[in-house]
């Protein structure tokens, strides 16, 4: 069925501009915030400690595979650690009111 079948068929044949025209003028909370908060900063936290970690164990632990692998865990950890605490904050301070 191409464009203009459907259109034809639709009732909001008549009006249909003027939906999308006040669909593209809605205005929102911005979820930049909330973005970073809950994808950017894990990452970077998580890629900064992974490499903090591999660097400070490298003079603890010989064992390569061993190394990386308590590197890995101690970051996720770090991430989780923070994850939470960035949760808290936002729930105690980020509330819009």
């Amino acid at each position: 069925m191409t464009q203009q079948e459907l259109c034809q068929q639709c009732n909001q044949r008549r009006n249909c501009g003027q939906v999308y025209e006040r669909l593209g003028k809605t205005e929102g909370p911005s979820v930049v915030k909330k973005v970073v908060l809950a994808f950017l900063l894990p990452l970077v936290v998580f890629v900064a400690s992974l490499a903090v970690f591999e660097r400070v164990l490298l003079a603890v632990v010989s064992a390569g595979k061993t190394r990386s692998a308590l590197s890995f865990a101690l970051a996720l950890l770090l991430t989780f650690v923070c994850v939470l605490l960035a949760k808290v904050i936002d729930g105690r301070f980020g509330q819009d009111k």
